[in-house]
This record gives structure tokens, C-alpha cells and sequence, in this order.
């Protein structure tokens, strides 16, 4: 599984950014995906997640009511519409998929198996 990311950049307070992951390999339809992101001498931290067919979503809680994840299969690719940026948003944003069966929470980025570069995320004004 191959994952690109794009749609980052510079954004004031308070605009919007869409992500984009683009996957190709294995069948995209068939595995959850995720978003995470880390900001400079932080950890890499949980966005959200979306299941296989796109019926179930969850979020961290920083962002719950601000963003919001998304995928269609038929395109292979996975969204991140961002909303109300903070600057504390700020990070380099990564997709990930999670291919394997695994006890690990959907949470915890070790509980991906493929990731994209990163796209970076700059909410300034």
C-alpha cells in the first residue's frame, strides 16, 4: 500500500483546509484509515479514523466539531476537512492505513500499517 498526502499549507486562524491521501496496492475499500498528526518536538498524535465503508468515524477530541474524515472508496483516496483552524493545529499531518487485524486501538499509531509522507499544516497569521 502506497499513501500520498496533499492540502497542506499556510492558513490564518480560523480558515479551512482539506487533506487528501491518495492510496494504491491492496484494495482501499477493505481497511480502516486514519489522520494524525505531529506538531515540532511533540509526539505523533491521533485525528481521526474511519472505518472500511465510511459508516463509522472517530475523532480526538481537540477536534471533534472542526473536522471532519471522509473516503471514497471508488476514488481511493481519504479526506480531512479541516474547519476553524487553531494555531495549535500546526503539525505535519499524516494519513495511515490500517491493514492488519490487530488488538491496538484505532488510536494508537502503531496500529498502522502503511504510512503517507506528511503534508504540513501552518496556521498563522
Amino acid at each position: 500500500v502506497q499513501l500520498q498526502a496533499s492540502g497542506g499549507g499556510l492558513v490564518q486562524p480560523g480558515g479551512s483546509l482539506r487533506l487528501s491521501c491518495a492510496a494504491s496496492g491492496r484494495t482501499f475499500s477493505s481497511y480502516r484509515m486514519g489522520w494524525f498528526r505531529q506538531a515540532p518536538g511533540k509526539e505523533r498524535e491521533f485525528v481521526a479514523t474511519i472505518s472500511w465503508s465510511g459508516a463509522n468515524t472517530y475523532y480526538a477530541d481537540s477536534v471533534k466539531g472542526r473536522f471532519t474524515i471522509s473516503r471514497i472508496n471508488s476514488e481511493n483516496t481519504v479526506y480531512l476537512q479541516m474547519n476553524s483552524l487553531k494555531p495549535e493545529d500546526t503539525a505535519v499531518y499524516y494519513c495511515a492505513a490500517r491493514v492488519l487485524a490487530t488488538a491496538v486501538s484505532m488510536t494508537v499509531s502503531r496500529s498502522y500499517d502503511y504510512w503517507g509522507q506528511g503534508t504540513q499544516v501552518t496556521v498563522s497569521s
